[in-house]
């Protein structure tokens, strides 16, 4: 929740215009603004192949009585892509669970968007050693409920609770660790195929000193970015940093 309009559409175009200038890879970029942002952003990043739009959240009904939310379907008229779902803040703030986010991936696939599902454990549960039971549960619970065809147009992303706004970071051992089981587990419930075609993002206060290291691991496919994100050149420096 940052950015009123005017500031949003200047740190966007800034953003758009680094990735045109100095990005000479093919790394897919996508972001996920307030709602406000979403129709002017949509509009902006027309034209631009490898930047897309998305939404931090969306509604699981289609429309109705639910007076100051966004259905998915809203979103997808302006254009977006994408939706975030499971964010641990949505999970700790709003209470969301797998039920409700199972409900809100059919309605996010019912609308033609992709999800970027949210997965990851708290400091308690790291510290107690129960970060793959929790990690192993979320899944099977939340996203492995969909179908195959629906899950391949699906973007995982783990973020370490404990690692988010802290400046704390998962070192590149511990989330390889995690992203290791994690497609362990996909190749498990679809396939080896489906497993290997997966993108698993690393969520947890990544910033341009530690991302190369991160992003070098096998496992770990990009990064789910927050503060970094909201400085264009710093944004801009991690996205190079992926193409290595």
């Amino acid at each position: 929740m940052n950015q009123e309009f005017s500031a949003g559409i200047g740190l966007f175009s800034e953003i758009v215009n680094m990735v045109k200038d100095e990005v000479r890879g093919n790394q897919q970029v996508i972001v996920c603004p307030p709602y406000i942002h979403l129709n002017a952003l949509a509009q902006l990043a027309k034209g631009v192949s490898n930047v897309a739009i998305g939404a931090q959240n969306c509604h699981q009904a289609v429309s109705g009585a639910y007076t100051g939310e966004i259905s998915a379907q809203m979103i997808a008229s302006v254009g977006a892509e994408y939706v975030i779902l499971g964010h641990s803040e949505r999970r700790q703030y709003f209470a969301e669970d797998e039920t409700l986010l199972v409900q809100k991936l059919d309605a996010v696939f019912a609308a033609g968007l992709k999800p970027i599902y949210c997965i990851g454990e708290t400091q308690e549960e790291r510290e107690s050693e129960r970060h793959f039971e929790v990690i192993e549960r979320q899944l099977k619970e939340g996203i492995f409920q969909v179908a195959d065809d629906q899950f391949t147009q699906t973007l995982i992303a783990y973020e370490p609770v404990w690692a988010i706004g802290t400046g704390l970071t998962a070192s590149p051992e511990q989330a390889q660790e995690v992203h290791a089981f994690i497609r362990e587990q996909i190749a498990r419930h679809y396939s080896q195929e489906i497993a290997e075609n997966t993108t698993i993002l690393y969520g947890g206060s990544c910033n341009p000193k530690n991302a190369a290291e991160l992003f070098a691991q096998a496992d770990i496919d990009g990064g789910l970015i927050g503060g970094a994100s909201l400085k264009s050149r710093d944004f801009t420096d991690i996205i190079k940093t992926f193409n290595g």
